[in-house]
């Protein structure tokens, strides 16, 4: 028996005084759905014991406060913060969000093993607790390329060394459906785990199949009638509420006393802005309590189910041996934290966000944009025939439309009054020059151009404009920064925001991120776009994943056929 557990025995039999005690709170009881009248025992950074009177070398007194379990969001990418796992962590403990489910694979399609071990040592020292899931499509697939590659024995690796818990969305549905080798391996390797699904759309009978092959949840229901046929199946559904993918509202009435268990909350992808003003998951919390969900049950969502289903047995509830990570707060029907307990130690008052540490160091973060610029061509080959066109959807789809390009010195250009933006993808992570090329409709820029270096799941270097000297503009201007978000109109860079860190996350506080993207999205505002999160856009544009159609440094991707197709169509 170690000295910690021996300590934390003592103190639950009542045989000495806890370290901690919280006093005179209302305990919000995820078991029972009751509020207790009882004291907390801390010791060790541990739950020891409930009650009333309890003794304890220091003494927090709650004065009537609802004390519940820290929130758990079920499945995030911290580099869509656009800051480091420990500035999320700052932000996310602030609003009473204590664990965070990530999956790195946005790094890790980056830098490949070293980025998921860089997270995982960055986000030790965050107020919140990371939680690494092992990024199980790296790259997403073979028509994009990455600067990573992560194989089965990757993966054993990441879980021998205890750096990761389960397997991060497993995007591959057809490999994992079909029991292909390289994706059962992966499965296999965690065996007992959560295995976390991505299925947008997917149905019988390949649902069947891929929850056959180990899947154990999804977070990409938008509809109520998929999620409910993800549910009869025995599937864990993640309701997401992120900044672009807000599916909450439309999957809340699959919430019964039946089927909450096997329901937990997550927000997925979310922008610097909407956690300062909104929150976390705290937000998907307090919507869904205004939406008419019982606030226990609303609770539940964001602590003791995600900790059931994603195997966390050590923490999403106030217990004996559990975690002593807590939220306190005022009001019931609209929880906003007043103080943050991790451990037993309190990280967050008031809603204030506690110090910024400096990001870690590590090598190579910072070297992750290659570009051969000579070997770079810009230009889109001209034909008066039908173009392929990617057009823009609700949420992060798009459709596969067709348009006649208009034409100058034989090449295929931007066309601001048909809104037909030029798109390019420019491979980043070798040099080797390949540019993917193509026009896309719905971005509503009528001038200059948007160029990003956050480009989903591969990360190269994606940029859209109304002429080819603002798209170099805007694409050498992140490059040569390291990577990051900027807008430029013909030769001047308008508005830059640098994201150094494998040119996917900042070097600097969330505040100062969110100030800096207010400025990029508002100068993309003044080039004629109405998107309120243009550059989110614009980063899903090269996810080859996702239906219908896709730009990758290799090409237009038809996604549903997974492969590379012509820009012009076929004339019979």
């Amino acid at each position: 028996m170690t000295a910690e557990l021996s300590t934390l025995l003592a103190v639950a039999r009542g045989e000495r005084p806890a370290e901690v005690v919280l006093r005179g709170g209302r305990l919000v009881n995820v078991f029972t759905g009751e509020i207790d009248r009882c004291d907390v025992a801390v010791a060790g950074g541990r739950i020891a014991a409930l009650g009333h009177p309890l003794a304890g070398a220091e003494v927090v007194e709650l004065d009537g406060r609802f004390l519940a379990p820290g929130l758990i969001d079920a499945h995030c990418h911290v580099e869509s913060s656009l800051v480091v796992p420990s500035e999320l962590a700052r932000v996310a403990a602030a609003h009473g969000v204590t664990t965070l489910v990530a999956d790195p694979h946005e790094i890790a399609n980056c830098m490949g093993i070293d980025g998921v071990r860089y997270m995982a040592a960055e986000g030790a020292r965050g107020a919140s607790r990371l939680v690494l899931q092992a990024p199980s499509c790296v790259p997403a697939t073979e028509l994009a390329t990455s600067g990573g590659r992560l194989g089965a024995a990757e993966l054993r690796t990441l879980r021998d060394e205890r750096v990761v818990w389960g397997l991060a969305e497993v995007m591959d549905v057809f490999g994992a459906a079909h029991g292909r080798l390289a994706v059962a391996a992966k499965i296999d390797l965690f065996a007992g785990r959560p295995v976390d699904g991505h299925a947008p759309g997917l149905a019988p009978p390949l649902l069947d199949a891929y929850l056959a092959a180990g899947i154990t949840n999804d977070h990409e229901s938008t509809r109520a009638a998929e999620g409910r046929e993800k549910l009869s199946r025995g599937m864990a559904l993640f309701l997401r509420e992120g900044s672009v993918a807000r599916d909450l509202d439309a999957l809340l009435c699959l919430i019964t006393t039946a089927s909450e268990r096997w329901c937990a909350l997550c927000t997925d992808d979310r922008e610097p802005a909407d956690l300062l003003a909104e929150g976390s998951v705290d937000h998907a919390v307090r919507r869904a309590i205004s939406a008419g969900l019982d606030p226990l049950a609303a609770l539940r969502l964001a602590t003791i189910n995600p900790a059931t289903l994603l195997g966390l047995h050590d923490r999403g509830a106030i217990a004996p041996g559990r975690r002593a990570d807590f939220i306190v707060f005022d009001d019931l029907d609209a929880p906003r934290a007043h103080a943050v307990y991790v451990g037993g130690r309190q990280v967050a008052e008031g809603g204030r966000l506690p110090p910024s540490p400096p990001p870690l160091a590590a090598p190579g973060v910072r070297a992750t944009c290659r570009i051969d610029w000579a070997r770079t061509d810009l230009t889109l080959p001209g034909r008066a025939a039908p173009m392929r066109v990617i057009e823009l959807s609700a949420g992060i789809a798009t459709r596969a439309a067709t348009a006649v390009p208009t034409l100058e010195g034989g090449h295929a250009v931007a066309d601001p009054g048909r809104d037909l933006a030029k798109l390019v993808v420019i491979e980043r992570h070798t040099g080797s020059g390949r540019t993917g090329r193509g026009l896309v409709r719905g971005l509503g820029l009528r001038a200059g151009a948007l160029a990003s270096t956050v480009c989903h799941d591969h990360h190269n270097l994606i940029a859209a404009g109304c002429d080819d000297r603002s798209i170099a503009t805007a694409a050498r201007a992140v490059a040569a920064t390291g990577g990051g978000l900027a807008v430029a109109r013909g030769s001047s860079v308008v508005a830059l925001l640098p994201l150094p860190i494998a040119g996917l996350m900042a070097d600097q506080p969330i505040e100062a991120v969110a100030a800096a993207m207010a400025r990029v999205e508002a100068a993309a505002c003044d080039l004629g776009t109405p998107l309120p999160h243009p550059f989110m856009t614009l980063s899903f544009l090269g996810l080859e994943v996702v239906p219908e159609l896709r730009l990758t440094d290799r090409g237009l991707v038809d996604v549903a056929k997974q492969e590379v197709v012509e820009p012009y169509l076929l004339q019979e």
